[in-house]
């Protein structure tokens, strides 16, 4: 009876779990990308708002990240497959630069993230000086702050310097024929805390993602290891 040499037999079995670990990786980056076009359709009516608006780079990071998923595990399917040392190691440097991507993101939105809101919000309230003479951004600001009912981007003072000490309709309830006390939570920290409260389970399946990333780069480079090596056997 003939037996399998060890080195083939690893290689085998590493085949297979790389191949399996980037099926995962890439349904996980379907996954991804499919929250990213729920989130792009339920923010439709916000689109002329500027991308700082959080549902709205929420719903853009997501489509780049599974986006980039996507075809990231499909590179590792077809080494592991092909059993080719130079798409192995092409799929193993593009996930190592996306985990690193993944991991500087991370800490940058988490050291820097009061920076951030700051530089997000301030950028809305210049967006809002357009108000009156963009009927698109007029229309996103209007379905915004009846949706979450809210009023103004930190708070409803906002809209003062842009309509002269005025209100827009949007920020009182409908059927309101002038605005004066309007709604009292902003804008920005309602559409972060709906934003949070919808993209949880996202972030969990996110870290689970990150897991398989790990494990996928671990067997890459064991599959280029004994490829490398049942190479110079033959020789």
């Amino acid at each position: 009876m003939l037996r399998m040499p060890v080195s083939q037999g690893c290689l085998c079995v590493v085949k297979y779990l790389m191949f399996v670990f980037n099926l995962i990786f890439w349904l996980g980056g379907c996954g991804l990308f499919g929250v990213g076009v729920w989130l792009s359709f339920t923010q439709s009516e916000f689109s002329s708002l500027p991308l700082s608006f959080p549902s709205l780079s929420a719903a853009n990071l997501l489509l780049v990240a599974g986006g980039i998923t996507m075809i990231t595990g499909f590179l590792g399917c077809l080494g592991a497959l092909k059993e080719q040392r130079c798409l192995l190691f092409t799929f193993f440097l593009i996930l190592l630069l996306l985990v690193l991507t993944e991991v500087t993101l991370v800490l940058v939105i988490h050291i820097f993230h009061d920076q951030l809101d700051s530089k997000a919000q301030k950028e809305l309230k210049e967006d809002m000086k357009m108000y009156e003479s963009d009927p698109g951004l007029k229309n996103s600001w209007d379905n915004v702050q009846k949706m979450f009912k809210c009023c103004g981007v930190t708070n409803k003072t906002d809209w003062y310097n842009v309509l002269q000490g005025k209100l827009p309709l949007s920020c009182c309830s409908v059927g309101t024929q002038t605005c004066v006390e309007g709604w009292t939570e902003p804008c920005y920290q309602k559409a972060r805390k709906w934003l949070i409260k919808n993209i949880t389970s996202v972030l969990v399946f996110g870290v689970c993602i990150g897991v398989v990333q790990i494990l996928a780069l671990v067997f890459s480079m064991l599959m280029y290891c004994q490829i490398r090596s049942a190479e110079k056997h033959l020789d």
